[in-house]
């Protein structure tokens, strides 16, 4: 129910309103001056206040910015018994809904409370929005108990409330971009926008364009004017994935940014400032890159102010289960399909196996098998053939869960073995050439 706090000193009027809004279906408590309706205020939740103007030991203009102030959700509309422009601009400078004379509007007075409601409940819908929004991309989304993500996260809680450059060092799919999330949320800049661009997806003149922007008609196709991701994500942050493969003349203009704040459009020749937190990451060894002049050595040490090392899902092997359970739960929610759990087998299988894809192999791997499933526990036979085969499990070669190589390598095996090794007689069975047989056995790296 919703409920409203009437702050007003004259007994008559106050049970007068209190009766006229209840039959409106609103809950009303009361209170005769400031001092007792700031304890209700802290002690029970509610959505509006009405307040009169002149109070025995206050003014209800200056009582607004304190409310404002404590309970930000809160709309209040104040009453007086003289209206005064002043004092309404102040109001509402204040904060106030909206500020009323008594007696003359008080025709208007439940119009105005289901008006202040409305926006009540819009302003409660973007806060558990917000906080969902914040739950889903902070610290809490990191999952695992092993002692080296632990000791990641850690680091980059600590580093998260500053503005320092971070540099994200890891394999590919140990969750860089997470953390650069995190890192984001857990800063004063959450507020402000999170942008991710990962530099190997461009050439290197569109990746320029779109870092920094252009101008019309700075080359062909460039008919307007475009703002870069580094003006986008002003006073918020830009996380810049696979670092290690900007080409070295963009990499000039990145670390021009990080010294002054300033950059220049492609085809401009206006400076333009912005404030823009910088996270980077990287699978690539950068010191090695530095040797082999594919990387600024300048630009290194401006980008490792912090530098946080994610681990590799197979040295953190404790949170195999814990993560694919995570998967579990949300694939299940999305199939819309009944799965129980993982048996021994299938659990055992995920623990023994390298991951050299890391945490997206094992999303990947738990999305097929929740499609795949027949029973209400995962089993061995949901999960990629070259991991239903004990033999192959810890393979040095990577394949998708979803791809028909991994198909073809069990099945090229099964003949082999069934043939003793005869790679003659395993080619005819297969109906395969001989050259096509050796090529195979070396590609999936077969006895």
């Amino acid at each position: 129910m919703q409920t409203i706090l009437l702050i007003d000193d004259e007994e008559k009027l106050r049970t007068l309103l209190s009766r006229i809004i209840r039959l409106e279906g609103y809950q009303v408590l009361e209170a005769s001056d400031l001092k007792s309706g700031s304890k209700v205020l802290e002690k029970t939740a509610v959505d509006i206040v009405l307040c009169d103007v002149k109070l025995p030991d206050g003014n209800g203009v200056d009582f607004v910015k304190n409310v404002k102030y404590k309970f930000p959700l809160i709309e209040i509309i104040l009453l007086t018994a003289y209206g005064n422009i002043a004092d309404g601009i102040q109001a509402m400078k204040n904060g106030a809904f909206d500020y009323i004379t008594k007696g003359d509007d008080n025709d208007k007075i439940i119009p105005l409370l289901n008006k202040a409601f409305e926006k009540v409940q819009l302003q409660k819908r973007i806060a558990t929005l917000e906080e969902r929004v914040e739950k889903k991309y902070g610290f809490e989304n990191i999952l695992g108990n092993a002692p080296l993500i632990l000791e990641a996260i850690n680091m980059a809680k600590k580093v998260a409330p500053t503005d320092a450059t971070v540099l994200l060092l890891g394999e590919t799919g140990t969750g860089k971009e997470v953390f650069a999330q995190a890192i984001h949320n857990g800063s004063k800049r959450q507020k402000n926008a999170f942008i991710a661009l990962n530099c190997s997806a461009f050439s290197k003149e569109l990746l320029e364009s779109e870092m920094f922007g252009h101008k019309a008609g700075a080359f062909t196709g460039a008919i307007k004017d475009k703002k870069g991701l580094l003006e986008e994500a002003n006073h918020g942050t830009l996380f810049l994935d696979e670092i290690g493969e900007m080409p070295l003349e963009l990499q000039a203009k990145l670390l021009r940014v990080l010294e002054s704040g300033e950059f220049i459009k492609v085809g401009d020749t206006k400076t333009i400032k912005v404030n823009v937190r910088i996270i980077a990451a990287t699978n690539r060894n950068l010191q090695k890159e530095i040797t082999e002049g594919l990387f600024r050595e300048d630009l290194f040490y401006r980008l490792n102010v912090f530098k946080i090392e994610l681990p590799a899902l197979r040295d953190r092997k404790k949170d195999i289960i814990i993560l694919a359970k995570h998967f579990l739960d949300r694939f299940i929610i999305k199939a819309n399909l009944r799965v129980g759990g993982m048996d021994r087998k299938f659990i055992q299988r995920l623990e023994q196996y390298e991951w050299k894809g890391n945490i997206r192999e094992l999303k990947n791997i738990m999305e097929r098998a929740v499609i795949l499933a027949e029973n209400k526990e995962l089993n061995i036979t949901d999960l990629p053939v070259e991991m239903q085969d004990e033999k192959f499990v810890g393979t040095t070669k990577t394949l998708s869960a979803f791809d028909l190589a991994s198909v073809e390598k069990l099945h090229i095996q099964r003949v082999l073995n069934h043939t003793k090794g005869n790679k003659t007689e395993t080619a005819k069975l297969l109906n395969i050439g001989l050259t096509t047989l050796y090529r195979k056995i070396e590609e999936y790296q077969l006895d």
